[in-house]
């Protein structure tokens, strides 16, 4: 059984005057994208992404291993960062919010034990999952939890952990996974993840500002700061925005999809607060040869069976909109090799084709419209981008704050992330990991999410859900997959030549 805990949820503007902040904590300011993800939390809409991993136990492996492997992960207590941060507290945390080190926190209580019922398959393991995945962080102690999952079938168990999205985003949660694992089946008394975890370990700097104190100077620091990045980046800023309001103009049918003209669908209703979660993996060998088939890039195939399942999802509802669907595509502006914490990510908007009955057909458009998209993006620096993600989302996160999310129209339907994974197995301590799967976020207004990682030629989907928007969600899994196999059998080899079926 999970070991109960009391969850508290400290609201973001519960501050505490400063002299009463802990003497001798150093602040580090939280940049304006992370601090969004705090501000719209609510104990409804947790904000944070959640990652299984499903191990084999090692051939000798006994009855109790599970048991051994937890209590070797609690004899583990050196915490690094991201794991050692916690929300500070100050007169300024409603506008300023900050991050201070914890440097013994519980772990007994971030780190627990469980186990799934018999027979401990795939259904199993999704129930649990979506309800610890439903379940908020404490907001008064360091953002993350883990869980050690014994029973699944076939001698195998899963390690699930959740960080609030405002430490880690996607590719950084990938470089934390990484850190925590080994390439050799061999090595044994490994460190848990969170005594290692390489990388990550700096404070994200937004736009390149100092971190100040959290006080009334660092406040004035931080605005003017603001304003100077605001300044340099306007005329990117002004020509990015001008280049969609063109595309929202009737009558002009350009591909660049633009946000805040989705169609409304039961994915963007406010959610309730029971979710769910189904799994699909397949071979990404598949997915790379179709890819080199048709021309186009493995993302563009991605969303083409993601819309292909979407359609056929939604025709069954007899809730299929006329216009496509719009997915929003986190893409990451780190700079090569920048492994610092936090959210370092902007969006592109694609059509889905949703719209379109014939497989190819639909990837054809997607194409264009992720070149499209792509474009968009790269005419703006990263800093630009920055700013350019805060004033896209801005609208939708003050309906989140009005208490007005899922009444209008969504800035994208749904989100769908393509985050690589490693190419190469890893161990830990011996066992082999055999899947990854992400589980990520749901708020009013965006009912469904799919976020992806590869691993070992293998891509592993992660399909989070509002349970009363999107039910059997595992349909939703097993329609993806007869997508590819549709979009396949319109690019076939023929007569010894790589085309596409007539269209």
């Amino acid at each position: 059984m999970v070991k109960q805990h009391t969850t508290k949820h400290t609201p973001l503007h519960a501050g505490v005057p400063e002299e009463m902040a802990g003497k001798g904590e150093e602040h580090h300011r939280v940049s304006p994208l992370d601090a969004a993800w705090l501000y719209v939390e609510s104990p409804r809409t947790p904000m944070h992404i959640g990652c299984v991993e499903i191990f084999a136990k090692p051939k000798r492996a006994g009855a109790d291993y599970t048991l051994k492997l937890y209590q070797a992960m609690l004899a583990s207590t050196s915490v690094a960062k991201p794991f050692s941060l916690k929300l500070g507290r100050s007169a300024l945390g409603a506008v300023l919010p900050s991050w201070v080190e914890e440097h013994s926190p519980d772990l007994e209580y971030h780190v627990r034990r469980t186990a799934v019922p018999q027979p401990g398959g795939e259904s199993e393991l999704a129930t649990l999952l979506a309800r610890l995945q439903n379940l908020p962080l404490d907001t008064s102690r360091p953002l993350w939890e883990c869980y050690l999952i014994d029973g699944l079938e076939n001698h195998r168990f899963a390690i699930y952990t959740k960080m609030h999205h405002s430490l880690v985003d996607g590719v950084g949660g990938m470089h934390l996974l990484q850190s925590g694992l080994s390439t050799d089946p061999h090595e044994r008394n490994m460190p848990a993840p969170w005594a290692c975890a390489r990388g990550g370990g700096a404070v994200h700097k937004d736009s390149g500002a100092q971190h100040h104190g959290v006080h009334l100077h660092g406040a004035l620091n931080h605005a003017l700061e603001t304003i100077a990045i605001q300044l340099r980046s306007g005329p990117e800023l002004l020509r990015a925005f001008l280049a969609l309001a063109k595309a929202a103009l009737p009558g002009n049918h350009a591909v660049l999809a633009v946000p805040y003209t989705a169609p409304l669908t039961v994915f963007n209703n406010k959610i309730s607060t029971q979710h769910q979660f189904a799994a699909l993996q397949l071979p990404l060998q598949r997915l790379h040869e179709l890819a080199r088939r048709a021309e186009v890039k493995l993302n563009d195939v991605l969303l083409a069976i993601c819309g292909g399942a979407l359609r056929r999802f939604l025709k069954d509802a007899d809730a299929l909109p006329e216009r496509s669907l719009v997915a929003g595509i986190p893409v990451s502006v780190r700079p090569h090799g920048d492994t610092t914490m936090g959210s370092a990510i902007t969006f592109a908007l694609s059509s889905l084709g949703t719209d379109v009955e014939h497989p190819a057909r639909r990837l054809r458009g997607i194409h264009q419209a992720t070149a499209a998209a792509k474009a968009h993006l790269q005419s703006m620096d990263r800093a630009a981008l920055v700013d350019y993600t805060l004033l896209l989302m801005s609208p939708y996160i003050l309906e989140l704050l009005a208490g007005l999310g899922g009444r209008g129209h969504p800035v994208f339907n749904l989100v769908i992330s393509n985050v690589p994974g490693p190419a190469q197995p890893l161990y830990y301590n011996g066992a082999r990991l055999e899947a990854i799967y992400p589980l990520s976020i749901l708020t009013h207004g965006q009912a469904l999410n799919i976020t992806v990682v590869s691993y070992d030629g293998q891509l592993n989907i992660g399909f989070t859900a509002c349970k009363a928007a999107v039910p059997q969600l595992q349909r939703l899994a097993d329609y993806t997959r007869e997508a590819l196999d549709e979009l396949e059998r319109h690019f076939p080899v023929a007569d010894g030549a790589l085309r596409p079926a007539a269209a």
